[in-house]
């Protein structure tokens, strides 16, 4: 595939997509009641990079080489970031996170209760498996889509992201050990990449050995993006990141500048990545560029 266009570029057009996408899910004729469904697409619409959809639908032209995979792959696209939009209302709840703002508007539970904010994030994850079974209908072979919706099911699942979720709760305060705050963030961070990349390669045809390698990329990739995340909160420019900045340190969490510093954090950051490009390399794709430039965005994170 062509490589002309800038990164962000691309991923303006890939976003413009998937938005579009998002906003035709919910159809009139499933009957969603008007304050759920307005609910879920408040939150659904707020906006975000939709880093993770772009990854899985680069992921499934890299593999095939062919653009027009993205209609195929638009379902499971979806699917992803629904699961991540839900991931976030529950963790603004107050009793995850406790947040006021989300992409500087009022968080879910804020504008529609605490009720109908659990509500929207629950119509949001089981709508996800609905809508990775439509990709059956877009020419997606029915073992492939089998093979997705029970990766989902792991990835997202309890012992994938909700898994580290609740490890990062039950450890407040007591992590003390990196292997402790590995396991979060590969779960809490880098399962649902790895989903979004296999997923996509998945659609695209990919083999086994495939799978397995760019699986290892999108966890070494998940990984360093949170260890960078780690560091920003530190380091960061608050009016580029669109957050406050050490927050970690002012909600006294434990992070990895916390345990190693910001030396030791920066170069493992430089190690993961590497690996992770190492590990893409050998998957052999017809055409890895877009996720190799997206590796390189998702560092850079001067955007």
């Amino acid at each position: 595939m062509s490589v002309s266009i800038s990164i962000k570029e691309y991923l303006k057009t890939v976003t413009a997509e998937v938005e579009e996408a998002l906003g035709n899910s919910f159809p009139s004729e499933l009957g969603v009641p008007a304050t759920l469904r307005e609910a879920m697409m408040y939150s659904l619409e707020a906006g975000g990079k939709r880093l993770r959809p772009a990854l899985l639908l680069s992921a499934a032209e890299a593999v095939h080489g062919s653009k027009p995979l993205r209609q195929a792959a638009m379902p499971v696209a979806c699917a992803v970031e629904m699961i991540h939009t839900y991931s976030l209302i529950h963790d603004d709840l107050p009793a995850m996170d406790n947040d006021d703002y989300r992409r500087g508007k009022l968080t879910n539970h804020k504008v529609f209760g605490e009720a109908m904010a659990i509500l929207a994030g629950d119509g949001l994850l089981t709508h996800a498996f609905y809508a990775v079974a439509q990709a059956a209908k877009l020419g997606v072979p029915a073992e492939t889509v089998l093979a997705i919706s029970s990766d989902l099911a792991l990835l997202a699942g309890a012992p994938g992201m909700v898994g580290g979720q609740a490890a990062d709760i039950l450890g407040e305060q007591g992590i003390t050990s990196l292997a402790e705050l590995e396991y979060i963030h590969l779960r809490k961070t880098s399962d649902l990449m790895v989903f979004s990349v296999t997923a996509g390669a998945r659609v695209g045809g990919a083999s086994a050995a495939q799978l397995t390698a760019v699986g290892e990329f999108a966890r070494k990739l998940g990984l360093a993006f949170q260890v960078q995340d780690d560091i920003l909160d530190v380091t960061g420019d608050e009016a580029k990141l669109g957050k406050p900045v050490n927050s970690d340190v002012d909600q006294q969490k434990v992070t990895y500048p916390y345990l190693i510093g910001l030396e030791e954090s920066t170069a493992l950051v430089q190690r993961l990545t590497l690996e992770a490009k190492e590990a893409l390399a050998r998957a052999n794709l017809t055409s890895p560029e877009r996720l190799i430039d997206i590796a390189d965005y998702l560092m850079r994170r001067d955007h």
